[in-house]
């Protein structure tokens, strides 16, 4: 579980205790099943992160409904958007690894994250991600419930495939925007995990995918050693 858990979840709990001393039971049966439902939806789980060379994962739980043809900044891709209900883990990760160049907060709106114009108006995380096979861009949007993105990252910092940089809170969308040649392999209506689904292969040259396997490697080895987690 993330450390937000604890801060919204713990003060719940401890009212809980408080009202059960009052006898004030039915209050008391509200307040703990509402800290537990706080403490799952903070849950952090364990993933496995594909190691298939030009594998894009998914930067979250949810389900997948909008696959579509897109231009971002004249450009031609395609734009992978994912539903994140309220039950799902809401750890956000890196779909690549690469190089935050440009990260920008946009505020904005609060549309239910179904809606289309949510990728556009809501409140949202923009990063840019520079990769061995080019840039990339995904967003962390909130939505009807979710009105807070949080980033755990900043411009310039280099992130792994899978390594976790963020999360939306009770509800929200992501974006996946990626440039012509990459090929997308999940369609509308799919359920995807973060950072163990595989949503797209864009494969880069040689070298730079053995470059980029290899700052994996490191940057596993690096966590590994300090105990701490990505």
């Amino acid at each position: 579980m993330v450390r937000e858990g604890y801060f919204f979840g713990l003060p719940l709990l401890l009212l809980g205790g408080v009202a059960f001393l009052l006898h004030w039971y039915l209050a008391a049966t509200a307040l703990v099943l509402l800290a537990l439902f706080v403490f799952s939806f903070f849950r952090d789980p364990e993933r496995a992160i594909p190691s298939e060379p030009g594998a894009i994962v998914s930067p979250a739980d949810g389900r997948v409904v909008v696959v579509t043809e897109e231009e971002n900044a004249g450009r031609p891709g395609q734009r992978v958007s994912i539903f994140l209900a309220i039950w799902n883990v809401h750890v956000n990760r890196a779909p690549a690894s690469g190089t935050i160049v440009k990260m920008e907060y946009r505020p904005g709106k609060f549309f239910a994250a179904m809606r289309e114009r949510a990728s556009l108006e809501n409140e949202q995380n923009v990063f840019t991600l520079s990769t061995h096979a080019g840039e990339m861009v995904f967003k962390q949007i909130a939505g009807l419930i979710a009105q807070r993105v949080v980033s755990w990252k900043k411009q310039g910092e280099q992130v792994v495939r899978g390594e976790r940089i963020g999360l939306v809170r009770f509800g929200s969308r992501v974006d996946v925007w990626l440039p012509k040649g990459a090929e997308i392999l999940v369609k509308v209506g799919e359920n995807v995990k973060g950072g163990s689904s595989m949503i797209a292969r864009w494969p880069a040259n040689r070298e730079g995918e053995q470059a980029s396997r290899k700052r994996e490697k490191e940057a596993e080895s690096k966590l590994t050693m300090t105990g701490k987690r990505a």
